[in-house]
């Protein structure tokens, strides 16, 4: 259900079992370089227990249980990108995580924790459809936003490591 792993000739690869798997649609997935798989999506459970729209899977296909995002997310997880720190971009449509409020982007440390360091303040008000992360280690964040953090700012931004707007990257109105 919803992920499989192919073998390079095309054919399935039998060493991967996610079980019964999910019950709704993935929309990203990220292979770590240890092999563990971060995958996103709109699905609240994975073999049969709550996961609300997050996971990080073995390379077997097993849930990685170190990997502890509580109560997860609100709402939709569009993407899921992977810093060189092994620090995790989170974007979509959600406006909490793990019951407090985090509106449409959040960066998580590698056992699943909320990242404090990674400021947004009030967010964004709108979904984030896209992140991508930059060799200097800034954010790209593409989406159907109008503010972020309560300043106008139209579709797109580029983010600091700390959360902070990039001012230097300005594409106007």
């Amino acid at each position: 259900n919803c992920l499989i792993r192919l073998n390079a000739d095309g054919s399935k690869d039998t060493s991967f079992d996610i079980g019964s798997g999910f019950d709704n649609t993935i929309f990203s997935i990220n292979v770590q370089s240890n092999g563990k798989i971060l995958a996103g999506g709109q699905f609240t459970s994975f073999n049969g227990s709550t996961q609300n729209r997050l996971i990080r899977l073995n390379a077997d296909g097993s849930k990685d249980t170190s990997f502890d995002i509580g109560t997860g997310f609100g709402n939709n997880v569009q993407s899921v990108m992977m810093q060189s720190n092994d620090k995790i971009v989170v974007s979509g449509f959600f406006t909490s995580f793990n019951g407090s409020t985090q509106n449409r982007l959040i960066r998580l440390n590698a056992d699943g924790s909320k990242d404090t360091s990674f400021d947004i303040g009030s967010g964004l008000n709108g979904a984030a459809y896209s992140t991508s992360i930059q060799p200097d280690g800034k954010i790209l964040v593409g989406g159907d936003f109008t503010s972020y953090r309560g300043t106008t700012q139209n579709y797109l931004i580029r983010l600091n490591s700390d959360g902070s707007k990039d001012t230097s990257f300005d594409i106007g109105t």
